[in-house]
């Protein structure tokens, strides 16, 4: 008999819960939830996310689409269950989505969110951009966000930056560039729904600890596909760094910094081997391509 089943509106199970005494590593209930969600899958036809726990550590394995088990700071709402689900069967060929030449047309720009593409392809949840100030890294992350959308590998973005003008500069950028796509910021509009939502880190994370009437978060740990920092160094991820623990979508970092200066734990909060980003434009190539 399985612990807990969380089932959709229409009846199909969307998760199956294994959950361990506190004093056990949840571990230990990986196999025997797979086998319930295959008992389930058997059943109904539709295979349940799995998740096991001990109440301190919980583990979320959407085996269906190849990904391994990782961490998450609870659960699922049963709407972002259902996206995950709905998910498997509607997602394309990420590769096979091609580069809006009217939001980037630079080669270096192409070449990151390609870059991009083979990280996400390869089952890899993070990633870092490192791009010469005044080259288009906002522009390069609007671009990337229509390439996933079209593929359906996300539908709603976070988009995070320190300064208020910042958020306000890149609220501008997506409506420009994405106008379908319902930019909210949310600085300044806290109960607005749209697709792509921009914030900086001292709001999101008064936002994160909010309630609605019925006891439920109001941003749930699975609510954001893709979160994107702007001027993702050291400081910004030690003093918020609650918020990547607690959101489950697709991370990417974008700095100016140059390599050789972006800290050792910058790349670790990535999974990159120190000095490796997922893709590079320092500043003497963007003046020798005349680009600055």
């Amino acid at each position: 008999f399985v612990d807990y089943v969380l089932y959709g509106a229409n009846g199909l199970p969307l998760a199956v819960v294994e959950a361990k005494r506190s004093m056990n590593s949840p571990v230990i209930g990986q196999q025997q939830a797979k086998l319930y969600a295959d008992c389930l899958e058997q059943m109904t036809g539709q295979r349940p996310v799995i998740f096991y726990t001990n109440g301190y550590q919980t583990y979320l394995w959407n085996d269906a689409n190849g990904g391994g088990p990782r961490t998450v700071a609870g659960f699922y709402t049963q709407a972002e269950l259902q996206r995950l689900i709905e998910r498997r069967s509607n997602q394309v060929v990420l590769n096979d989505v091609a580069v809006n030449a009217d939001i980037v047309g630079r080669y270096y720009q192409v070449r990151a969110i390609k870059a991009l593409q083979a990280a996400f392809t390869d089952k890899q949840r993070k990633g870092l951009l490192i791009t010469a100030t005044g080259t288009g890294k906002t522009r390069t992350a609007i671009a990337l966000v229509d390439v996933l959308m079209k593929a359906n590998w996300v539908q709603k973005v976070l988009f995070l930056a320190d300064r208020t003008s910042l958020v306000n500069q890149a609220t501008n950028a997506f409506k420009e560039h994405l106008p379908d796509c319902a930019a909210v910021n949310l600085v300044t509009t806290k109960n607005q729904v749209g697709r792509v939502y921009l914030s900086t880190y001292q709001t999101m994370m008064g936002l994160i600890d909010q309630m609605n009437e019925d006891g439920t978060r109001k941003f749930g740990i699975g609510m954001f596909d893709l979160i994107i920092i702007d001027e993702a160094h050291r400081s910004v991820y030690q003093k918020y760094g609650e918020i990547f623990n607690y959101f489950d979508g697709l991370l990417v970092g974008l700095t100016a910094t140059p390599r050789d200066e972006v800290d050792r734990s910058t790349y670790d909060l990535f999974n990159l081997e120190n000095g490796v980003p997922t893709d590079l434009y320092p500043l003497d190539i963007a003046i020798q391509d005349r680009y600055l």
